[in-house]
């Protein structure tokens, strides 16, 4: 048992956690009936995952996106093997479920079913309250704050007095007995009022080195916030995501096709096919593609299958956005679930920071206020500003050496959105000074 919320947030911190927050929970949130997490795929964002498989069942249909999950105590951790997110995005629907599986230490008796006889709150909220703290290998960790306790009643007593801001059914908990947009925007400051930063990058050691390249500004303001790069997830600074641009159109993700000719042959035999000639004995796969439009250069035509933008809903969980040939042949493949899982990795929250490069001499960029923060993303809103034209797929692949026996290949599949459309993607979006 902890004595009060600060010694429960020191504990997650303790576990590597760089974002906390909590949901009350209801007498049906159980094992048996699973946890309720919202009626927006929006919550999905604030969980990482790794894979996501769809089950096809009609009306039933769902994703199933698997937690490493781990309940945290005193002086105990404990895996629950079983742990995942059921998306139903026909309703739209999210529930935690599987998070007992394997476990001894979990708070089992507090997660059992309650009979209807017994229920006391009309399923409404019964004192308990579920904590979860995200951390930046990708865990999630739970702690259960049983009714009556000494940090229920504490969450209680300064809800009641609106300490912690809400976000879908979960409320924000402070780590550091501030909020992360607060420090991260401190942390923007210094880096503003310390003008011109030479080229940098944060090795996997966690070691500054140059970065010689001309693309280093986004490098060089993560390795100033101590970002370290991770194969596992997208950089971030206490749960946002951070971007730096100095150009109108950004770079939203880069995901490969898995599927199509691209996903069949590879890369290099889809730009020999599609791509067009650009001297130096070099193919290029380059072009604006927007939904429903046929990009005149490459003859493909891209199509959101199984997505209905006037419901702002995924009717078919096999979907997928792809890249059709004028006689309908599916030329590259992207399925929701893939996408949804690097839509995923862009955090709940992200902040745009502009900057201006040094065009003479050894790279060196200053960055600017104000950054541009968006709060609360989900994936239906990203399939919309697809549908609508605002989201592109915006290619540089390329085969050099094309002639050659021993020619090679860059796959550049990138999906890209100019700056003033950026609020359509997040519930919340405004400039804030630093």
């Amino acid at each position: 048992m902890f004595s009060d919320i600060a010694d429960l947030m020191k504990r997650f911190a303790e576990f590597g956690a760089i974002r906390v927050f909590c949901k009350p929970l209801a007498e049906n949130d159980n094992s048996k009936q699973q946890i309720y997490l919202g009626s927006s795929l929006e919550v999905v964002q604030m969980f990482p995952f790794q894979e996501i498989e769809a089950t096809e069942k009609g009306k039933d249909s769902t994703y199933k996106a698997k937690l490493d999950f781990h309940w945290i105590g005193k002086d105990f951790s404990e895996r629950a093997t079983g742990a995942q997110l059921i998306l139903y995005p026909q309703y739209p629907e999210v529930r935690l479920s599987g998070f007992l599986r394997g476990c001894t230490n979990a708070p089992n008796e507090y997660l059992r079913p309650i009979p209807k006889e017994s229920r006391l709150f009309n399923n409404g909220p019964d004192g308990r309250i579920l904590f979860f703290g995200i951390t930046r290998n990708s865990e999630t960790l739970a702690y259960l704050a049983n009714a009556g306790s000494a940090v229920a009643n504490e969450f209680r007593h300064k809800h009641a007095q609106g300490q912690y801001p809400q976000e879908n059914v979960f409320f924000n908990m402070p780590l550091l007995g501030r909020d992360s947009k607060t420090i991260l925007l401190e942390k923007l400051t210094e880096i503003r009022k310390g003008g011109w930063q030479p080229s940098i990058k944060l090795s996997k050691a966690g070691e500054v080195v140059p970065y010689k390249a001309r693309n280093g500004g986004g490098y060089t303001l993560e390795a100033l916030l101590g970002i370290i790069p991770n194969g596992r997830s997208e950089p971030d600074f206490m749960g946002w995501e951070m971007k730096a641009y100095s150009r109108n159109r950004l770079t939203l993700m880069t995901p490969e096709p898995s599927g199509g000719m691209y996903g069949d042959e590879g890369v290099k035999a889809f730009v020999r096919k599609f791509g067009a000639p650009s001297g130096n004995d070099t193919l290029y796969f380059t072009g604006t593609h927007r939904a429903n439009n046929r990009n005149a250069k490459t003859g493909l035509t891209l199509i959101v299958r199984g997505f209905n933008p006037a419901r702002k809903m995924i009717e078919d969980v096999d979907g997928a956005v792809e890249l059709l040939t004028d006689a309908g042949r599916c030329a590259a493949a992207w399925s929701f679930g893939d996408l949804m899982i690097g839509w995923n990795k862009k955090h709940a929250q992200a902040a745009y920071v502009p900057y201006e490069s040094e065009k003479v001499g050894a790279p060196a960029y200053r960055y600017l206020s104000p950054a541009l923060m968006g709060e609360g993303t989900d994936f239906n809103r990203y399939l919309i500003a697809l549908c609508e034209g605002l989201v592109i797929f915006d290619p540089g692949s390329k085969v050099m050496n094309a002639s050659s026996p021993k020619s090679t290949v860059k796959a550049r599949s990138q999906f890209r959105m100019s700056l003033q459309h950026l609020a359509r993607l997040y519930q919340k979006f405004r400039p804030e000074q630093f």
